[in-house]
Formats: C-alpha cells, sequence, structure tokens
C-alpha cells in the first residue's frame, strides 16, 4: 500500500514555535518525507496535530493530488519501485539507487573538494585509493554495492602483494611500472581512507532523519581494518644525527636538500615538510616561525597553531630556504618526493636503517622526553599534538610558548654538547 499525506513532524518545531510542513510518502513499509515552503504554528493544527488552516490545504493539495496521479499511472510497475525510486519518479529529483552510484565519480570531486581546501595531502591519499580501486576492478565504474566485507579482504590481499600499475606522467603520457605490496601502517591507512569516503557516501545519500537508505549496506562492520601495532622503530641516536648534520652533501643536490630539511626540521622541533614548504620569511620579526600545522589545522579548534623560535643555529637554514621552496617545487608533494630521494642517495654512505624524513620529528620527541625528561604532555605540546583528554581544560589555559622554547633549547644542547665534547665523554 503507498499514501500521500500533508504532515508536520512534532520534534521539528522551530524555534518561533512553528513547524515545517511536509509531504509524507509511505511506501513498502518505508516513508520520505518531501519539505514544503509552508510553515504553521499550533493555532492552525487540530487536536490530533493534522492541519486545519483552509490557506494552507489548498496550497499544498494540489501537490498532494498530483503525486497521488502520478502513483495511479504506474499501475502494477508501482511494486517495483523502492521508496527512493518512488521519490525520484514523483520528484524529479537526482535521487539514486546504491547500484547507480560510482565510488570513482564520487571520489574524484571529493579530490576536487580537498584540493579547493588546501588539504593537499588528503587529497593525495583518497587519489591513492581512487587510483588502486581502478587498478584493482580494472573498469572506473565501480558500484558502491561492489563494496563489500568480502571484497575488501581480497582487496587487502592484492594491495599487499607485488603488482603492476598504469599512471599518466607530467606530459600526459601512460607508463607501467611494479610497485611493491604496502606495509602494514600502508594498508591500515589506506583502508581507513577508503572507510571515510565509503561513510562519505552514505552520509552523501542517505538520510537517517527521514529514513531514506540507498545506502543501505556497510561492509566494515564485518570487515575490520587491520590494527597498527605499537612503533618499536628504534629512534635516532645522537652520533646518528651528528652524521646527517656533518653530511658532505654535493651542492645544490637533492642530498644537500634532504640533509638541510632535515636539521631544520630537527631544529624546529619535528616541523613537517609540508610546513617547511609553506615557510615564508617574515621581514618584521625573524625571531619566531608562526604557523598552522597543515596535517591537523582543519580538524582542531586551534587550527592546530603554534609558534617556533628560530634558535641561532637553524637560522642559516632558514634564510637559505624559507619563501624560496615554493619557487622550486611547484607543490609540497614534489618537494617529499625530492625529500625521499635525496634521503635515500644519502643514506647509501651514512647506511642508518630505515632512515627517512620524519625520523627528524621522532628523534626530537624521544630526545626531549627519554633524555631531557620532560613530560609527555609537555613534548606534545613542542610536537604540536592535540590531548584530547584534556580538550575542556584547554579552554581555560593559554598555550605557552616558553616551554616549547625551553624544550627546544635542551634538545638542541644535546647535539651541541656532544660535538664539542666528544663521544667519550
Amino acid at each position: 500500500m503507498t499514501t500521500v499525506r500533508e504532515v508536520i513532524l512534532l520534534s521539528q518545531q522551530k524555534k518561533d514555535g512553528t513547524w515545517n510542513v511536509k509531504i509524507r510518502i509511505y511506501h513498502k513499509g518505508k516513508i520520505f518525507y518531501i519539505q514544503t515552503q509552508h510553515f504553521i504554528g499550533r493555532k492552525q493544527l487540530r487536536s490530533d496535530n493534522t492541519i486545519k488552516d483552509a490557506i494552507i490545504l489548498n496550497a499544498v493539495n494540489p501537490v498532494v493530488n498530483g503525486y497521488r496521479l502520478k502513483i495511479s499511472q504506474l499501475g502494477p510497475t508501482l511494486e517495483s519501485y523502492n521508496i527512493a525510486q518512488l521519490v525520484d519518479y514523483l520528484t524529479g529529483s537526482s535521487i539514486k539507487t546504491s547500484s547507480q552510484i560510482n565510488i570513482i565519480e564520487f571520489g574524484r570531486k571529493k579530490i576536487e573538494k580537498l584540493n579547493a581546501a588546501g588539504r593537499k595531502a588528503s587529497a593525495s591519499n583518497m587519489r591513492t585509493v581512487i587510483n588502486s580501486l581502478i587498478d584493482y576492478f580494472k573498469v572506473d565504474f565501480v558500484p558502491i554495492t561492489e563494496i563489500r566485507a568480502k571484497m575488501l579482504l581480497d582487496y587487502e590481499n592484492y594491495l599487499c602483494k607485488e603488482r603492476s600499475i598504469t599512471r599518466i606522467n607530467r606530459f600526459g603520457q601512460p607508463y607501467t611500472r611494479i610497485v611493491a605490496g604496502i606495509s602494514r601502517i600502508g594498508l591500515h591507512n589506506h583502508m581507513r581512507d577508503l572507510r571515510i569516503l565509503f561513510n562519505n557516501i552514505r552520509d552523501y545519500y542517505n538520510d537517517e532523519d527521514f529514513d531514506i537508505k540507498v545506502v543501505d549496506h556497510y561492509p566494515f562492520k564485518k570487515y575490520k581494518i587491520i590494527k597498527i601495532f605499537e612503533n618499536n622503530k628504534p629512534k635516532l641516536t645522537i652520533e646518528q644525527v651528528i652524521s646527517i648534520k656533518d653530511f658532505n652533501a654535493p651542492k645544490n643536490s637533492r642530498m644537500e636538500l634532504a640533509k638541510d630539511l632535515f636539521m631544520l626540521s630537527f631544529y624546529s622541533c619535528g616541523m613537517n615538510a609540508a610546513d617547511l614548504y609553506k615557510l615564508k620569511i617574515n621581514e618584521t620579526s625573524k625571531e619566531r616561525v608562526n604557523y598552522n600545522r597543515s596535517k591537523t589545522k582543519s580538524r582542531r579548534r586551534d587550527q592546530a597553531y603554534i609558534s617556533i623560535k628560530i634558535p641561532k643555529i637553524a637560522k642559516p637554514l632558514y634564510m637559505k630556504y624559507a619563501g624560496k621552496l615554493q619557487i622550486r617545487y611547484s607543490t609540497h608533494l614534489s618537494l617529499d618526493h625530492a625529500l625521499g630521494k635525496g634521503m635515500r642517495k644519502m643514506n647509501e654512505t651514512l647506511a642508518i636503517p630505515n632512515l627517512n624524513f620524519y625520523c627528524a620529528r621522532h628523534a626530537f620527541g624521544d630526545w626531549a622526553r627519554n633524555k631531557c625528561r620532560f613530560s609527555k604532555d609537555d613534548v606534545g605540546l613542542a610536537l604540536n599534538h592535540k590531548d584530547q583528554t584534556n580538550s575542556v581544560t584547554d579552554i581555560y589555559i593559554s598555550k605557552n610558548w616558553d616551554i616549547i622554547d625551553e624544550i627546544q633549547m635542551k634538545v638542541i644542547k644535546l647535539l651541541i654538547n656532544h660535538k664539542i665534547k666528544g663521544p667519550n665523554r
């Protein structure tokens, strides 16, 4: 049985005491509410909360009757419609069935929005997911209905194996290369991003308030994303950081870039490459760098704002690269690529296990906690992390940059004093 009638939802009363008049579609045990431009107050309702106002009824009834006529014209075909398809037929809206929703198309639009919002890293991660789905399905139309628990397990196995992928180079030409299977943490992040995309699609097409469930399956209830084990990777020793600092890199090479920015990151409390890329010289004051951490600024109330002192040892590097990296590289992703190559080439001589650019941040945090004995909260402040457990307390306490300055100074002194006194002190 299918019915159409005008109603209000008592639970959705506005602050001015009125309700929006809605058209209620009931079909196969499902309900959909279509909002109208009309609002009514308590005096326009009967005691059973049905609408009695003649002016409102005269305005709404033609629409209600038009829907009833269209339903009757469907005849036996009506039984083949679900609630979403019926509403689409009645209103001419763009509501789709789940089998018509292309996760690839939706993902590409999300990438555009992320780029427009300046979230380049998130856009890059989402692009990796979309490209890998195309590699896996070998088509660029993938209905959301294909994303199911069993498929996710097969997809996980696919990602963990060596495979051939084809991409477009900067000249617009396709090229094919062999890539290794991703790591455990890489798999966790990849499947997490796929789940984010799936949830975005559900949020876009479903409306729980109106009992609309275009995408009514949820594979991540059964499929569980692989967990990340505690990182037991050894942190860099003072001697190893000194070996990076004193490395004799060819001038203007990627190795020189990697060495210099690694040390600038270390001196700057583990600043990320994305934020080093955005550095600009402040002519009014070259004593501090004030910035919002790119990785987390969109997810935090304080927009991940921090102020870092430029210590004397770091000033030459700051002056050498601030404001120039944006000219040398088109995006911070291009810089990341150059840094990766430079770090690997430099490490052919240094032979430090698992060395990468992020080790500078790890080393700074490790030394601040385990060598300088600062509290985890203070180290987290210096690293520009957010302690979610103290979110209420944060309202009452302003950030004290003096604490960060003290941590920064003592960590850098470990490096300086070790070099002066030598390893046999």
